[in-house]
């Protein structure tokens, strides 16, 4: 997992969310990669819990580890191993990481060497969170990237960090202001309906994957496409849903983020002509919630994906450099041009 700002410390935080029984974690480290499974050299150290090397998350629970000494540096790797001794039964996970996950048979968490790990996944297990840690200097004003699939980075190159929470982060960095970007972005995500195979509707998530967020100043909102795209389907269970509806939704969000004193940034929906749910309905939903974002001045600041992504001949559609190929998922270049032109944070 790769962090944003840097510092002197990490804490590493495990979810049990979904699970149906007690799990039982063996033991754990941290350590900086070194590229695929390896990592680098005397950095691997030992997570604690309460003092303890091995901890059992309840169902439905989460933990969070003891801070261990391990100086980070900006944009920097870290690889968290986790020994599962036993049957977990349902593993509570992030589906598309973007980024591969390395299994092995036995207790591997204080290799260096990546060469038991032979088995490859996408998906992060148990992992919530990285927390970097710093004892002078430290920042409050991490941005927060809420939304769906596009926030997640679906379509993106698997190991490049090229999603677009990742391209801000490393303009925050060349600009000399590194900070913390947290990338909540949940694929198939809708913010009025939550389903199991979806995670809760953004707004009812909003809460606890922005709000409880410690050294947050600014959150970027882009969702909606899914609502519109999966609503309303023959035969399916997720219900129709009028502009009415995602204008309240988005208006709930950004009261929750209001009262909380946030910065709220909303984003345009990007085109999604030719993309497998697409039809002409949902294209005038589009439009009208875009045109909302744009002109009805209840976000904070506006970032138009729309604009900067779609095809000039063919404004409903992704440019053909930034389409990855499914017609709704920005490529590489996409995402590349996603990221903000003017920072989307506040520096109060």
């Amino acid at each position: 997992m790769r962090v944003g700002a840097g510092g002197s410390a990490a804490r590493v935080g495990l979810s049990h969310r979904y699970g149906t029984g007690p799990l039982d974690i063996a033991a754990a480290t941290v350590a900086r990669s070194a590229g695929g499974a390896a990592v680098e050299e005397g950095t691997v150290r030992q997570l604690t819990f309460d003092g303890a090397e091995s901890v059992t998350i309840p169902a439905g629970g989460e933990v969070s580890g003891d801070p261990v000494r391990l100086p980070v540096a900006e944009l920097e790797s870290l690889t968290v191993t986790l020994y599962l001794a036993e049957p977990t039964g349902p593993a509570t996970y992030h589906q598309t990481a973007s980024a591969t996950s390395y299994r092995a048979a036995g207790d591997h968490t204080a290799d260096e060497s990546g060469g038991a790990f032979t088995e490859t996944s996408v998906s992060w297990y148990f992992l919530a969170e990285v927390r970097v840690l710093c004892e002078t200097g430290c920042r409050d004003d991490g941005v927060v990237a809420f939304g769906d699939s596009i926030t997640d980075g679906l379509g993106s190159t698997v190991d490049a960090g090229n999603r677009y929470p990742d391209e801000l982060a490393e303009r925050f960095v060349r600009e000399g202001r590194p900070r913390g970007v947290l990338n909540h972005g949940i694929s198939g995500n809708m913010i009025t309906t939550g389903t199991p195979g979806t995670g809760d509707s953004g707004v009812n998530r909003f809460a606890e994957d922005v709000l409880d967020e410690p050294a947050v100043r600014t959150v970027v909102v882009l969702e909606g496409i899914n609502d519109i795209g999966l609503g309303g389907r023959p035969g399916g269970q997720i219900p129709d849903v009028s502009v009415e509806q995602l204008i309240a939704a988005h208006r709930d969000v950004i009261g929750q983020a209001r009262a909380a004193r946030l910065t709220v940034v909303g984003a345009t929906l990007v085109p999604f002509e030719g993309a497998g749910y697409f039809t002409e309905r949902g294209e005038a939903k589009r439009d009208a919630l875009n045109e909302w974002i744009r002109t009805s001045g209840a976000y904070d600041e506006v970032v138009d994906l729309d604009r900067v992504l779609a095809d000039p001949a063919d404004p409903d559609r992704l440019l053909p450099a930034y389409d990855s190929g499914d017609h709704l998922h920005p490529s590489d270049a996409g995402y590349r041009a996603s990221r903000p032109s003017t920072p989307p944070c506040s520096d109060r």
